[in-house]
């Protein structure tokens, strides 16, 4: 049976979960053998600034239109982000959930609807 191009997008949709998995079992270990256990070590500001230096380099290859180098940065966007998920106990699927929300909104019809915030 050939597969159609969406099954292929399902199947490496998975790999997000499989990656969050891992970070969680990693929490644990030693932070001189784990990556995502010394992140998780250092603290929330410390994960978030990860995240925030990730997402520039992201930009930074975007604008420049470097889609080779732009693959790889969001790559390690996506794996900040799930450490910070991990960090601030979030489930991959509350995430899932409102983008499943989101889906078919006009994004001025949901950003409208969302309560006004100071700040930020």
């Amino acid at each position: 049976m050939k597969k159609s191009p969406t099954d292929a997008l399902l199947i490496d949709a998975h790999v997000l979960d499989r990656l969050f998995s891992t970070v969680v079992a990693r929490r644990t270990a030693d932070p001189a053998h784990s990556h995502s256990a010394r992140l998780l070590s250092r603290g929330t500001r410390k994960v978030a600034q990860k995240f925030g230096e990730e997402a520039v380099e992201c930009l930074i290859e975007a604008v420049a239109g470097n889609k080779r180098e732009l693959v790889g940065e969001s790559a390690d966007v996506l794996y900040h982000l799930i450490v910070m998920w991990v960090d601030a106990g979030l489930q991959p699927m509350e995430i899932w959930q409102e983008l499943q929300r989101r889906e078919g909104v006009s994004g001025v019809a949901e950003k409208a609807s969302r309560p006004a915030t100071s700040g930020i």
